[in-house]
């Protein structure tokens, strides 16, 4: 039997600490192949590049950079034909310089990779420590779970889990659901050199509040996270609902 095969992306970019410690880790389980972004593309969600060429060079034996989003990497991974020897047995994305908590994973473009991988049917981890975590014990977590995933019999729909290792981190392991972290929102307008107006998104502020069984009570509590996600977004229980506000609708 060969070797498992295992897919490893991010969103910091190939050369970042996080995902080099995380492929050490990870090398125990399995051949892995690293397929991530040339340049940091930190909360590009899942977007797709799809009005410009990718290019893809190889940077060292078994590590690939491709000038786009963490989702094109494993898109491209899956279906290049030259990054990867065959279809991979598990996609894991991370480790990343910092946690993707709660709605962060509409955000995360590390949770959109290992999100890539699961909607084509490969099972999926996407990993996250705070920055001031002990990165080589993260990854040994990490690794651990991306063992317990290639044991996993493959199913339909693929297992899709977010971990997040806090600092310090006491050991635990919490299976929780995604909490609600409140950013503080607003632009920051600047004028360039030519007195154009620019701005920025977003503020550096970000509190959430005490919410037992979420991700983000684990980590007020120094217990890691491990959240499964759907693939499928219908929110079943408003099915309903919907029906009845397409009833009011005036005629058309």
């Amino acid at each position: 039997m060969p070797r498992p095969l295992i897919l490893l992306s991010n969103d910091d970019g190939h050369a970042r600490r996080g995902i080099r410690t995380l492929r050490e880790a990870l090398q125990p389980l399995g051949d892995v192949v690293i397929v991530a972004p040339e340049v940091e593309q930190s909360a590009s969600s899942h977007s797709l590049s799809l009005h410009r060429p990718l290019r893809a060079r190889k940077v060292e034996d078994d590590v690939f950079a491709v000038d786009g989003t963490p989702a094109d990497c494993v898109y491209a991974a899956l279906f290049h034909g030259k990054l990867l020897r065959r279809r991979p047995d598990l996609v894991v994305s991370g480790l990343n310089h910092g946690l993707n908590l709660a709605q962060d994973a509409f955000y995360s473009g590390t949770v959109a990779a290992a999100r890539e991988g699961a909607l084509r049917g490969i099972h999926a981890l996407a990993a996250s420590a705070h920055t001031k975590a002990d990165w080589p014990k993260a990854a040994e977590l990490a690794a651990r779970i991306a063992a317990a995933l290639l044991a996993t019999p493959a199913t339909k729909p693929a297992l899709l889990l977010n971990l997040n290792v806090p600092a310090p981190w006491n050991g635990e392991v919490r299976v929780a659901r995604l909490g609600a972290r409140m950013y503080e929102e607003r632009l920051d307008f600047r004028n360039d050199p030519r007195g154009r107006e620019y701005f920025w998104l977003g503020g550096p502020g970000v509190h959430h509040e005490p919410d037992p069984g979420t991700d983000t009570d684990a980590h007020d509590a120094g217990a890691a996270s491990l959240t499964p996600l759907v693939l499928d977004l219908t929110a079943q229980g408003e099915m309903s609902r919907t029906e009845a506000l397409l009833g009011t609708l005036p005629k058309g």
